[in-house]
């Protein structure tokens, strides 16, 4: 079909000539409602930056010298933060005279990497920054097998053996 009667198309249906794939040979245009174009393609992009997470970076920061409790306490905060999907750093500031102890840093940031190890990884090592040290934990992503989680049907759990034999648990 020619420009024009594509042109006299649309006037007479009162719509729009709109080119879809410009790139295409010979390029492709639709008949259709410009406006109503416009509003459903901003639509579907709005739904697609709802359906996306964000990956923010958390810090979480503490001294050489600190608790067992209060340890825990971070322990707990950075595991809620990744469980979130968050990375999360943790830093350990010296003030005076501990920054002649780094390894005590060291040793905790290595603690706290241990403690939630199940759930994340390093993402950066320690490094020293300025009059701390920090890490970056980042979220462990996991391949759930089949054979070790077992499948879910009707809210009852079967494991399958190699042989594909299902059991009920």
């Amino acid at each position: 079909m020619s420009v024009r009667e594509a042109v006299d198309l649309a006037d007479e249906r009162g719509l729009d000539l709109v080119e879809v794939a410009p790139n295409s040979q010979p390029p492709v245009c639709r008949v259709l409602d410009y406006g109503k174009f416009r509003y459903q393609q901003s639509k579907k992009e709005k739904e697609l930056k709802k359906s996306q997470h964000t990956q923010a970076l958390g810090e979480i920061r503490m001294r050489p010298k600190i608790g067992q409790h209060d340890f825990d306490f971070k322990s707990r905060t950075v595991r809620k933060l990744i469980t979130n999907g968050d990375k999360v750093k943790v830093s350990v500031v010296f003030r005076g005279r501990e920054s002649t102890h780094p390894e005590l840093a060291i040793d905790l940031l290595r603690k706290m990497s241990e403690n939630v190890e199940d759930i994340a990884g390093m993402d950066t090592p320690p490094q020293i920054e300025g009059r701390g040290i920090s890490m970056v934990l980042a979220p462990v992503k996991t391949k759930k097998n089949k054979a070790e989680k077992g499948t879910e049907t009707n809210g009852k759990v079967q494991a399958e053996d190699p042989q594909g034999n299902s059991e009920e648990n």
